[in-house]
């Protein structure tokens, strides 16, 4: 796996565990974390979210308590980065 694609999914992941909150059951959303990659450059603390990032972060809301209980992506997505990206983005979530 190259670099890039994994610093990608690691953001994404990130991304998702710090919007834990309110999401409830994943119904119509498809919880892929490689979804929450327009959000990697945010989560790496090099600048705020775009609209594409929160808005993708809002299509996996139902989807990040998922992300959160799973240990293999929780470590990526539990960081302070990600929780500001969430807030940016206006997307809380309570697992």
């Amino acid at each position: 796996m190259n670099k890039l694609v994994l610093f990608t999914f690691l953001a994404m992941a990130v991304a998702a565990i710090t919007l834990l909150g309110e999401a409830d059951i994943a119904e119509a959303a498809t919880c892929n974390p490689v979804g929450l990659s327009p959000c990697a450059g945010a989560m790496s603390g090099s600048g705020p979210p775009s609209k594409l990032c929160c808005s993708k972060l809002r299509e996996q809301k139902p989807c990040l308590c998922g992300y959160y209980r799973d240990p293999n992506l929780r470590q990526y997505v539990d960081s302070p980065n990600a929780k500001k990206v969430a807030t940016a983005c206006d997307v809380h979530v309570t697992c």
